[in-house]
């Protein structure tokens, strides 16, 4: 299923990545380069909810928190769900993230894109099989090496 993926961060290199990560999995993707953008957007009379936003902590302006406290006080992007994605891996941000009734939590350091695609999949929809491993990975195990043993 084809999912519409919000992604906010500053670091246009990461949302590159990020985007070119989920739309070449099939989804359709919006890239905000700040909380104030993805407000603008959300606050739109004819505004979409995404099924996920996937937001930067750290941020000039309008910081990660900001914009979910703002989401979660207008009641926008109803039914998407708000999955942090940051650099920021202390206790007291996870902690945060979790009173401000976020989703999900994804360091990024800690996941490459395609564990953050999965992870985001995950959060959509906790009901849906586990993406099939990339025919790379299905392969990385050699096969046995042939029985030297002689056949009586």
């Amino acid at each position: 299923m084809a999912y519409r993926i919000y992604l906010v961060d500053d670091d246009r290199f990461l949302l590159d990545l990020y985007a070119v990560k989920f739309k070449n999995a099939g989804h359709e993707v919006s890239a905000f380069g700040s909380g104030e953008e993805l407000l603008a957007m959300l606050r739109k009379p004819d505004a979409v909810a995404p099924s996920a936003v996937l937001l930067d902590l750290i941020m000039p302006g309008i910081g990660g928190f900001g914009t979910l406290e703002a989401i979660r006080k207008e009641n926008l992007a109803q039914g998407a769900k708000i999955i942090i994605l940051s650099n920021q891996g202390k206790d007291t941000d996870i902690e945060k993230a979790k009173q401000l009734s976020a989703d999900g939590y994804i360091i990024k350091a800690s996941a490459i894109p395609s564990e953050v695609l999965s992870e985001t999949l995950r959060i959509i929809d906790p009901s849906a099989p586990a993406p099939a491993p990339t025919p790379a990975l299905a392969t990385a195990t050699p096969p046995a090496p042939p029985s030297t043993e002689a056949n009586p």
